[in-house]
């Protein structure tokens, strides 16, 4: 696993989120740099870490595909356990796509410490692409702290539309973003901008935090 990349905020943070890459896409990529920096213009202080596969890929390896997701768990713990030291007052778990739903997972374990207080997941994986029918609500079911999803409206792996058609735990509540994709980006001919729904997934995100503290 790679070391801690941090993010914060030039005041002290609101909270901190514990933030895990896609299954694609490094912890620097595009999106979770943007991500990143919307979250700590909000306040919030990110702290970004890579999944051993992935790590594995920077220090020039195989470019393996990823594990199943819940191979991934014990990977998010150690990377847990590193960040709690650093932090103060509110602490969230999270991630991108893969990385949420790997979220979700650890907190629906009996060991998550009780300092997380919640899980923020932008772009939830609800099922794979073309395949509506297989649906990865159980993470969510079972998750023992509140959770907040940040979804595009037009998100091949769950959009605002299949999301009309199922029940989703009491404790998710989903913010949506505007002609979004997976990424969170509209199409051109939106008046959305793809920075102006990272930045209101970055206030949702804040929002939820200062609810649930």
């Amino acid at each position: 696993m790679t070391e801690l990349l941090w993010t914060r905020p030039e005041t002290t943070p609101v909270a901190t989120l514990l933030f895990a890459h896609g299954a694609g896409a490094a912890m620097d990529s595009s999106f979770m740099n943007r991500m990143a920096a919307a979250l700590a213009e909000n306040g919030v202080a990110v702290a970004r870490f890579e999944f051993p596969y992935m790590a594995a890929r920077r220090a020039g390896g195989k470019k393996a595909p990823p594990p199943k997701a819940e191979l991934l768990v014990s990977a998010f713990q150690t990377a847990l356990q590193q960040v709690m030291p650093e932090v103060e007052g509110t602490l969230l778990i999270g991630g991108k796509s893969m990385g949420g739903r790997v979220a979700a997972m650890l907190a629906g374990g009996a060991s998550l410490p009780g300092r997380v207080k919640g899980v923020a997941c932008v772009g939830y994986p609800f099922h794979p692409t073309g395949k509506a029918d297989v649906w990865r609500l159980e993470p969510l079911a079972a998750c023992r702290r509140p959770v907040l999803i940040t979804q595009g409206e037009r998100d091949p792996f769950g959009s605002a539309a299949e999301l009309e058609t199922v029940a989703l735990p009491d404790q998710v509540d989903i913010t949506y973003l505007e002609d979004g994709n997976h990424d969170l980006g509209p199409r051109g001919q939106s008046p959305a901008t793809w920075d102006g729904n990272i930045h209101k997934a970055a206030e949702a995100i804040v929002a939820f935090a200062a609810r649930i503290a």
